[in-house]
């Protein structure tokens, strides 16, 4: 059943939420609001809730959307630390697409909840060397020191973007995680 039609077509969520994530890589977070998106999508704002109960369901959609355009490495051999470098860059290039989503993404617990990204992380940081029982911590430390590290250089704390300060911020994690897992920890 058609609940929104305009221009001759319905209304879908996947529609919505790439509408929302427009306006917020244009504006940020806090400008977008149910009747700004409605004036956008050309509907009338009681149609979105058709979609979408309220403006945190709608923005678990367009997280998740965000969240599915993560580049992640392949399980295919290659040495872990080619992995977490790829990881790494994926979620520097995420952040870099959506600064103005990527604070709210990055402080959500959709993120981190995210069970392909964890699973991969995991995958990797067990052939990194990572202890089973440890894992989880790990997993936890490595997210928050490299969501800080996208924070400050999409926040201008580093000169814009600065590539060096984030090769040399991978390479203390490749070589972090090689002591760690060596028994340096």
């Amino acid at each position: 059943m058609a609940v929104s039609a305009r221009r001759g077509s319905p209304l879908s969520p996947e529609e919505i939420h790439a509408e929302a994530l427009r306006l917020i890589d244009e504006r940020g977070v806090e400008a977008l609001s149910m009747r700004k998106l409605a004036a956008a999508l050309d509907v009338n704002p009681m149609s979105l809730y058709h979609h979408v109960p309220n403006k945190e369901a709608l923005l678990d959609g367009v997280r998740g959307l965000v969240l599915s355009e993560i580049e992640l490495p392949a399980d295919d051999g290659s040495p872990w630390q080619e992995q977490i470098r790829a990881l790494a860059t994926g979620m520097r290039a995420l952040a870099h697409r959506h600064p103005s989503l990527y604070p709210d993404l990055s402080a959500h617990p959709q993120l981190t909840r995210q069970d392909t990204l964890w699973k991969v992380l995991s995958r990797v940081l067990t052939a990194a060397g990572v202890p089973e029982e440890r894992l989880s911590r790990v997993r936890n430390a490595l997210f928050a020191f490299t969501a800080g590290i996208l924070l400050a250089e999409i926040n201008g704390a580093f000169p814009a973007p600065d590539d060096d300060a984030f090769d040399e911020a991978v390479t203390l994690i490749v070589n972090g995680l090689s002591a760690y897992a060596g028994g340096g920890a």
